[in-house]
């Protein structure tokens, strides 16, 4: 039954990362999902080590969104090659970054995703994606510790940005075995992302077990 919870919870994070791609097409979404900006700022305030949402050029997000449509649809060679040629155009917005790195480690190549990601951040240092990518490459190298310090810096710079609470979940539940951090963890991601059937099981399940270490401890006592 671990097993299958273990392969359920990995589940959930690829789609969950679709979520995050198709909320980076169009509008304000894509805006945010390109620059990491989470507030517009005024025309002279671009962001430090990366632009403003209002500094994109209309060009940038029509390439942008034409990558992301391509992801989104699963052809990644396409959208690989549509970022790429977009980042040789507009090398300042870590999105890009974010998205190849996402790429690279679907193909099970950390090494380059690793560069993307290093990437992004270099451009943004609290770009809360990157961050959160940055945790899960981490993670599956067993560095769960360093794993935590960047999903604990995504939810610090953007407190609602669900998916790191998500991914801090995974890691305290599956990797570090804090029942009680794992269950805040979901739940907060529950309140942020909506309902979803599946992690109110997981909520629930956590919530028993959680009552049930309580009770041996203090049997023990």
């Amino acid at each position: 039954m671990f097993l299958q919870r273990f392969i359920d919870r990995h589940s959930l994070i690829a789609l969950s990362l679709g979520m995050l791609l198709l909320s980076g097409c169009g509008g304000s979404g894509l805006l945010k999902s390109l620059t990491g900006s989470q507030q517009e700022t005024g025309p002279d305030s671009a962001q430090k080590g990366g632009e403003s949402a209002r500094d994109v050029p209309p060009a940038a997000l029509t390439m942008f969104e034409q990558a992301a449509a391509s992801m989104a649809a699963g052809d990644l060679i396409d959208a690989e090659l549509r970022f790429k040629e977009f980042l040789m155009l507009y090398p300042e917005f870590p999105g890009a970054h974010v998205n190849l790195t996402i790429i690279h480690a679907s193909n099970g190549d950390n090494d380059a995703a690793r560069v993307s990601v290093e990437a992004a951040l270099a451009l943004d240092p609290n770009h809360p994606a990157a961050l959160n990518q940055l945790g899960m490459l981490l993670r599956r190298n067993g560095k769960f510790l360093e794993a935590e310090a960047a999903y604990m810096k995504a939810i610090t710079v953007s407190p609602e940005y669900p998916l790191a609470h998500y991914n801090l979940g995974v890691l305290n539940e599956l990797y570090l075995q804090r029942l009680d951090a794992a269950l805040k963890n979901f739940e907060d991601y529950q309140s942020l992302a909506g309902e979803d059937k599946q992690v109110a099981k997981w909520i629930r399940d956590l919530r028993r077990r959680v009552a049930a270490n309580q009770r041996t401890a203090n049997v023990v006592d």
